[in-house]
């Protein structure tokens, strides 16, 4: 997602997962989900990643079974993967809006700043996506696939022309970074 006069992400910029493929992951999958969704940052965007796992509670604000894949989600990534910075569970605003950020997260490593945005399921991927997209004016590219040894993408069936050749580009800079 590239969003147009943007102070939040980087410049505007973000990942938003999954927002097309896996209907209601398990914490193992949501976790994969952030992982694969950082290295993706890190090679699309030349940045370092910031992942948020976003839930409709923040650090225990609510309880319930969604909010514990999140929580569980998040704990599976950082012991797979230290070197990702990753903080959760957050409300979207304590994930991206710092002065928010320090009221209901203080502590958070990710201080409001997070560029890379995982979502519980695909209803508030896809939902969260088409806000931004439509509300925002935002280029949404993709969806792109994944945790596949080679690249591949797909495209919205409401996708312009434009968003096309954004994938096209995406996925050739995806296979010259093949090792």
């Amino acid at each position: 997602m590239v969003v147009p006069n943007c102070e939040y992400g980087e410049n505007g910029t973000f990942i938003f997962a999954d927002s097309g493929l896996n209907e209601n992951p398990d914490a193992e999958s949501l976790s994969e989900i952030a992982i694969s969704s950082s290295k993706s940052f890190s090679q699309l965007v030349e940045k370092e990643p910031k992942v948020a796992m976003l839930s409709y509670s923040t650090y225990g604000s609510a309880n319930s079974e969604l909010t514990q894949k999140v929580i569980e989600a998040t704990k599976l990534v950082r012991q797979k993967d230290k070197g990702i910075l990753v903080d959760g569970e957050l409300q979207l605003d304590s994930a991206i809006v710092p002065e928010v950020a320090e009221f209901k997260a203080p502590g958070s490593p990710l201080k409001g700043k997070a560029n890379v945005l995982i979502f519980p399921n695909l209803d508030t991927g896809n939902i969260g996506y088409k806000l931004v997209q439509r509300l925002a004016k935002a280029e949404a590219y993709g969806p792109l696939c994944q945790g596949i040894s080679k690249p591949v993408n797909d495209l919205s069936r409401g996708c312009s022309s434009k968003d096309v050749a954004g994938v096209i580009a995406i996925t050739a800079v995806q296979a010259q970074k093949i090792k």
